[in-house]
């Protein structure tokens, strides 16, 4: 099968994702920056500047009036795109609502950062999962090259007619935002044809009489949210769709999680973002000693894989599931809730424990991913869960 053109580069994950930016070339960009993520809005006003879009680019006070004028772009039908991070994330916390259950499609990169306080500039997922509830669709990426992919196709999930909901395109802050990587690139025309021309059929400029941010009565709003969670459900399908078509474009191919040397494994690490590639060549090294381990990589959070994943799961004697960001519910995090969840029914139902791990940007070696499959080891040899809710790489514990 003969695949579109590559273009060889070196980039930054930031980078990355201001170049599918500048290829997806949207009606409105609405920013305001904030680390780790500014150098993307750096990059794409450097191409506003420069002539190389014809994005209408909006630089405002504040996160949240970025989200606004992104709705109200959406609105009138318009292609609409932001980036943030961490606490510029929650600035936004009202409006993430507000566009997914107006059911708009604007695309979001958040460059995953610690929510304060203390206050912290780098890396964990405490911003994205505090938000996994709010109706956004979540897809997060190892590496640059995944970030990239990941922004192209957002675009064509998020404008599916059985989607129409807003997604968040998230990599890990500093450690791909920063990190130069090689990668492939598409010319400029390939994610044009790609992502297609965006139409929207009730907006506040097609001459039908249209209500926006209405009041929702007891009357409807019920309604609404199930046809919310519906378009969420419905996404499952279209992500996987839509990943087939750039695999046929790219060689690229993409599900909803990705199982590393799954195929006789007993112990299994169940992890996001970039700190699968570490879990990975750990894995491998155990591999060379005869472990049977193996690593589970999530790249849809939302909508959660949950039928796929729990066959996944059903084959291991025993699962930790890393979480870069606590729930503080005293049980563990969100990552380990849902999986666990997932294997409720399984009559060959793993041990299941949960590791927060890489808080605030806390370095994560291989020694911790040898420390959770030793773990591991040792529930399977007992049989016995222990202590589902733990830490690893704490000083003391």
């Amino acid at each position: 099968m003969a695949f579109a053109k590559a273009i060889r580069e070196r980039l930054s994950g930031n980078e990355a994702v201001a170049t599918a930016l500048k290829q997806i070339n949207p009606d409105v960009v609405a920013a305001y920056p904030i680390t780790p993520s500014t150098e993307v809005v750096h990059y794409f006003a450097q191409y506003y500047a420069d002539g190389e879009v014809n994005t209408e680019f909006v630089a405002v006070e504040s996160e949240h009036s970025a989200m606004s004028a992104c709705i109200g772009a959406a609105s009138a039908g318009g292609r609409s795109a932001t980036v943030t991070a961490a606490c510029g994330l929650a600035l936004m916390w009202e409006l993430l609502y507000v566009a997914s259950g107006t059911r708009l499609p604007i695309t979001l990169a958040v460059v995953n950062r610690a929510l304060s306080g203390p206050i912290n500039i780098n890396n964990d997922h405490s911003d994205s999962m505090g938000a996994r509830d709010s109706g956004w669709i979540q897809l997060y990426a190892e590496n640059n090259q995944e970030a990239y992919d990941n922004y192209i196709c957002s675009v064509r999930i998020a404008e599916h007619k059985d989607v129409q909901l807003p997604v968040m395109s998230c990599q890990d802050g500093f450690i791909t935002s920063h990190a130069i990587e090689n990668i492939e690139l598409l010319e400029d025309a390939e994610v044009k044809k790609f992502v297609g021309k965006y139409n929207c059929d009730f907006n506040m400029l097609s001459g039908t009489p249209t209500s926006v941010g209405p009041y929702d009565t007891p009357m409807f709003y019920f309604e609404h949210q199930y046809q919310r969670a519906m378009a969420m459900k419905n996404s499952k399908q279209v992500i996987l769709d839509v990943y087939k078509e750039f695999a046929k474009l790219t060689g690229r191919e993409y599900g909803l999680f990705e199982e590393y040397r799954c195929e006789d494994a007993e112990r299994v690490i169940v992890v996001l973002n970039s700190s699968a590639g570490t879990a990975k060549y750990t894995c491998d090294k155990l591999r060379e000693k005869g472990e049977k381990v193996g690593v589970i990589k999530i790249r849809v959070f939302r909508p959660f894989p949950l039928e796929e994943l729990a066959a996944a799961l059903s084959k291991f004697k025993a699962v930790a599931v890393m979480d870069k960001a606590d729930s503080f519910s005293g049980i563990g995090g969100p990552v380990f809730t849902d999986v666990r969840h997932a294997c409720y029914e399984l009559e060959n139902r793993p041990h299941i424990i949960n590791y927060i791990y890489g808080l605030g940007g806390r370095d994560v070696t291989e020694e911790n991913f040898v420390t959770v499959y030793n773990a591991l080891a040792e529930v399977v040899k007992t049989g016995k869960t222990g202590e589902i809710y733990r830490h690893v790489g704490v000083r003391g514990v």
